[in-house]
């Protein structure tokens, strides 16, 4: 845990889930430059009506707590995050409501005076983020975009000017920037083009996405080679898609596993809801479990027959391995004795070495130039 010095305050940070010997911080330079701005440009006034987007691990909401700020984002984590950090600063772990990226954003006929974005690298989820904020904003309403100048392109500020208005952006301060972008409300948008919808390949089943979910516009070549190699065997009673994502992989494994109960989990919301819109137009008459959580926690222990995973390789833009070991710790956790954890990864991600440690062995099920897909089995 680490210490944020703004003028709103000082404050001990932790990134969430918490581990041993973390070595990233819960803020970046684009957090920082947005407190001290909002300070120097005294925009915080005590009847200040703020709405706060992607504020990752709690770090704005912890600076912004005394005034009237409602927090949005797609991430349960984010959500325990900011709830874990208002608390170990001696804060209402409630003081800063949370809704997430599907739920309204207040009161359409009471504006914001701030709207606080913290910009992610999924370009469709700001735009999708835009369309949302526009009834909840009037030509007063101050709009400032926060991100690190890597992630902000021309594309990004199109979008602002094409959904708000007029956009300018900052000087970069420590490899950061801010975006402001003035409400034109005369101004005429595209309708919102999330979610969208594909025909699954080789198949009648139709594919909801939202925004923030990954390959929303076709099968990625991973899930193919995935659902191409599902196991089937009627010990299978309850089968887990893992980071399911739109869903496509329990929809599959239910299709070839039709006595089985599928549970879809994810710490997306609108993932989560992808994949329950996605089963539900499948199978009508058939029931599944969905769980928005971090990997499996909150989940029964000893429960499951199968887990499939694709686990993914970064939160926010961390890369590492961290997420994958917690999945796997997880999921042998939730296992019956002799349930299986079927995973597919690039081969490089050398995932072998870790479900070997954790299981004490691992079977390679299929292999093709890029994918592996593995197999271990609780003892």
């Amino acid at each position: 845990m680490e210490t944020l010095a703004v003028p709103q305050g000082t404050f001990s940070l932790a990134r969430y889930p918490i581990r041993q010997q973390e070595t990233l911080r819960a803020w970046d330079a684009a957090d920082e430059y947005l407190l001290n701005y909002l300070n120097d440009e005294q925009l915080l006034k005590s009847t200040s009506r703020i709405l706060l987007l992607n504020d990752s691990f709690g770090t704005l909401a912890c600076a912004l707590a005394d005034y009237q700020t409602l927090s949005i984002s797609d991430s349960f984590i984010a959500y325990q995050g900011m709830r874990n950090n208002l608390k170990h600063n001696r804060q209402d772990p409630d003081a800063v409501p949370f809704r997430h990226s599907l739920m309204d954003y207040g009161v359409p006929d009471q504006p914001y005076d701030l709207v606080l974005l913290k910009i992610t690298k999924s370009l469709a989820q700001l735009e999708d983020q835009l369309h949302r904020i526009r009834p909840y904003i009037d030509e007063n309403t101050k709009i400032i975009a926060a991100g690190m100048v890597k992630a902000i392109h021309n594309s990004t500020l199109q979008l602002f000017e094409s959904l708000i208005g007029v956009t300018t952006t900052s000087l970069a301060r420590k490899k950061a920037r801010l975006i402001f972008s003035a409400p034109n409300l005369t101004l005429s948008p595209p309708e919102n083009s999330y979610p969208k919808s594909y025909t699954l390949e080789n198949t009648d089943y139709q594919i909801l996405n939202h925004a923030n979910v990954f390959s929303r516009e076709r099968l990625d070549i991973g899930t193919r080679f995935f659902i191409e190699n599902l196991p089937t065997d009627q010990r299978y009673q309850h089968i887990v898609d893992l980071g399911c994502g739109n869903g496509i992989v329990g929809l599959m494994a239910a299709a070839a596993n039709p006595a089985a109960t599928i549970s879809f989990v994810d710490e997306s919301y609108m993932a989560v809801a992808s994949a329950q819109s996605n089963f539900e137009n499948a199978f009508p008459d058939r029931k599944a479990e969905y769980s928005v959580t971090d990997c499996l926690s909150g989940m029964p222990s000893d429960s499951y027959d199968i887990i499939l995973n694709n686990p993914p390789f970064h939160q926010q833009n961390a890369i590492g391995d961290f997420i994958a070991w917690q999945m796997f710790n997880d999921a042998k956790a939730s296992l019956k004795k002799g349930g299986e954890l079927w995973v597919i990864g690039n081969r490089h991600l050398n995932y072998h070495l870790k479900l070997k440690k954790l299981f004490g062995h691992c079977t390679t099920v299929a292999s093709n130039k890029k994918f592996v897909i593995l197999k271990a089995i609780k003892k």
